[in-house]
């Protein structure tokens, strides 16, 4: 008989992650929600009412050094990934993928979209990137193949540090937000709607993704069957340390 429980995220090792069971819709889900990510991100940046605090880092960056938003996307996600080597952190298919991915689409989609004339247009923008931008966030954690660099990158400085992962992650958000004004970028409205809004979004969406693995694939005292891969700012750290990351 079918198994009428919900699917959960186990933590999984990069062998693991390929060998858990239906790889093929998994890699399919995968590159679908890094693509949707990459054009999502694009609309955010085409509002011009704020980015995610990422890519206010990212553009401001672009602006300085001169290369596309999409290129400096990719060469921040490579750093970020070295940044994983002390943390004892291995990456995933994902994790590469998610990389050159997201800041190729987010490429394309800059070069075929403009940013409308009316602010109705761009408000609509920013809505459709924020909300785009959850669902495909929950996509590419959903196919359980590795999370991002800077979502790695989040999740490994709370294990070593101990810190609660709200207070790794606001402060990793707020040093390149900062940091990105300062070269550039842009921070406003969206920025804050995309703050408050992406938790709950991707918390919504993600039991929808999650693709359901065998039970011998996952590591049942390390799953966490109320899943937000973000881990809100309430969480404590010790409830997220027995999640996905």
């Amino acid at each position: 008989m079918k198994s009428t429980s919900a699917p959960v995220l186990g933590r999984l090792s990069p062998r693991e992650q390929l060998t858990a069971g239906r790889l093929p819709r998994r890699l399919v889900q995968l590159v679908v929600g890094l693509v949707v990510y990459g054009f999502t991100m694009a609309l955010m940046v085409r509002a011009k009412l704020g980015n995610d605090p990422w890519d206010v880092f990212h553009q401001g960056l672009s602006v300085r050094i001169g290369l596309s938003f999409g290129t400096v996307v990719i060469l921040v996600g490579v750093l970020v990934l070295l940044l994983w080597i002390p943390l004892r952190e291995m990456p995933g298919l994902g994790t590469v993928l998610n990389t050159i991915l997201i800041g190729a689409a987010a490429d394309v989609a800059l070069h075929l979209i403009s940013t409308p004339h009316a602010m109705s247009g761009r408000i609509t923008f920013a809505a459709a990137g924020i909300v785009g931008n959850g669902v495909a966030t929950a996509m590419y954690i959903g196919a359980q193949l590795g999370p991002g660099p800077r979502d790695g990158l989040m999740t490994s400085l709370h294990r070593r540090t101990g810190w609660p992962i709200g207070v790794v992650r606001t402060g990793l958000e707020i040093t390149v937000v900062v940091v990105g004004l300062l070269l550039g970028g842009v921070f406003g409205v969206a920025t804050l709607a995309y703050a408050l809004l992406i938790g709950p979004l991707v918390q919504l969406m993600l039991p929808r993704f999650i693709v359901d693995l065998a039970p011998a694939a996952l590591r049942q005292p390390r799953v966490r069957r109320d899943p937000d891969p973000y881990g809100s700012w309430l969480w404590s750290g010790r409830q997220f340390s027995e999640g996905w990351h």
